[in-house]
């Protein structure tokens, strides 16, 4: 078995995460749903369920997201139409960007 890497993660990040986790469980527990119903909505075990209200970093954003769209907690102030917009906007803005980046080169000094 591989040996799992430590990863350390900002303020920011860990904050961040707890505060979706807790917006998570209020949500669900305001539309008084059981940790077992939104778990099994998600296709997900109950204990990743509550890895994902404590805002454990390592859990799988996809699964956050559909969790957080389950219980109704939006992620962001706009709506189906509003998100679509904007995502297609950013791809207009990525395709004219360069398609790789490379770091830059260092000036030979050889003047000896």
């Amino acid at each position: 078995m591989p040996k799992s890497i430590k990863r350390t993660y900002s303020r920011y990040s860990q904050t961040a995460s707890a505060l979706l986790g807790g917006l998570i469980r209020a949500a669900r527990k305001n539309r008084k749903f059981t940790a077992q119903e939104v778990a099994d909505r998600a296709g997900i075990s109950r204990g990743l369920l509550q890895r994902i209200e404590k805002g454990n970093l390592k859990c799988e954003i996809g699964v956050v997201f559909e969790v957080a769209a389950i219980v109704g907690v939006k992620l962001f102030d706009a709506d189906q139409s509003k998100l679509t917009k904007h995502l297609h906007r950013t791809e207009q803005e990525l395709e004219l960007l360069p398609k790789s980046i490379r770091s830059k080169t260092k000036a030979v000094r050889d003047d000896f």
